[in-house]
């Protein structure tokens, strides 16, 4: 097993000359981050996870209990970056209207008007998304991938940037309708979050039990993050690593290839295609983050469990051994070459 972790750094001219954007993006993020700080205690996981989903024009799934500040966060974000943001809480009895919203007929002019729904938001938290049913899941989960709605007989675009934050409950818990694994895939992250440590939970305490809660001032704007994706974009990733993260992808779907024949049995699918293409976007995002105009291997290493752990399934006989996703996702990063 290799243990490095590093690839020399680029010295092509390109990442020469990206080195000062890089810089001034990344005193942009110190800001955003300052600013958001002001409200959020902790979860620096999940707040930079949002805004590499921002820039890397992904999607979010957050799985785990109520209360860890998901609504919060998000708001917080929206309301730091100057964009429009939406909630809507998915319930059994909800309809694809009550999401893309519908045309309602005016019988004074005879003619349909359009009532846009939540979705045409910038950030938008689908909370508890799996207590939804299906037509209404797809609803989203198409407006996600395509950017777009179709309402009568016109098609919509949705605002840029668009995000999408999504909770789910954990599935063994009555009356919820699990994700399809096709749908899933669709989410460029899945996290996991959780609780604060002590002394964070005592800052949360001091304020939020005041009366004022502290405001956040915009400091970027949505013109600001498409420019973080064209600099993101320019991030250059040596062709090793590109390797690497094909050799990555490709060991959750024939394990025994490179030396894990025991996960030959706890795999029931491996990761799809998307796995590669989101694994290569958010590493250049986290290179951006990073201050730093190069992807390493440890930049994959980093945001390799959050992009994969919904896209390898695991067999009954992985449960049976109390075995997660997680568990084989790292068993795999231990194992293959790092160049």
């Amino acid at each position: 097993m290799t243990t490095a972790t590093t690839t020399t750094p680029a010295t092509t001219a390109g990442a020469r000359e990206l080195a000062p954007e890089i810089e001034t993006q990344s005193r942009q993020l110190d800001k955003l981050r300052e600013e958001i700080s002001k409200v959020m205690v902790g979860q620096t996981y999940m707040i930079d996870r949002i805004l590499m989903a921002l820039i890397a024009n992904g999607h979010i799934l957050v799985e785990g209990i109520p209360g860890l500040a998901k609504t919060t966060a998000i708001k917080t974000v929206a309301d730091a970056i100057h964009t429009g943001f939406s909630r809507i809480q998915f319930t059994p009895d909800l309809l694809p209207a009550d999401l893309i919203g519908t045309e309602i007929f005016r019988q004074k002019s005879h003619d349909f008007v359009l009532k846009k729904g939540p979705i045409f938001s910038n950030l938008l938290l689908a909370d508890e998304i799996n207590r939804a049913p299906a037509k209404v899941q797809s609803a989203l989960l198409e407006a996600m991938q395509e950017r777009q709605v179709t309402i009568g007989d016109e098609t919509r675009k949705l605002p840029d940037p668009f995000l999408v934050l999504a909770t789910q409950n954990p599935i063994e818990q009555e009356g919820t309708y699990p994700l399809p694994e096709a749908q899933v895939d669709r989410f460029m992250l899945k996290l996991r979050v959780s609780y604060p440590d002590k002394v964070q939970e005592k800052e949360i305490m001091r304020r939020m039990a005041r009366r004022e809660r502290p405001e956040v001032e915009p400091v970027l704007t949505p013109e600001d993050i498409k420019a973080m994706r064209e600099v993101a974009d320019a991030i250059y990733l040596d062709e090793k690593v590109e390797d690497y993260i094909v050799e990555i992808v490709f060991a959750t779907r024939e394990p025994s290839l490179y030396k894990l024949e025991k996960l030959d049995k706890l795999i029931e699918y491996g990761a799809s295609p998307r796995a590669t293409i989101y694994l290569a976007q958010a590493a250049k995002v986290q290179a951006l983050m990073a201050g730093r105009s190069y992807v390493t291997p440890q930049d994959v290493k980093t945001i390799g469990p959050d992009v994969l752990r919904h896209r390898v399934l695991i067999s009954y006989e992985a449960e049976a051994q109390d075995l997660t996703s997680d568990d084989i996702v790292q068993e795999i990063f231990n194992t293959v070459d790092v160049p």
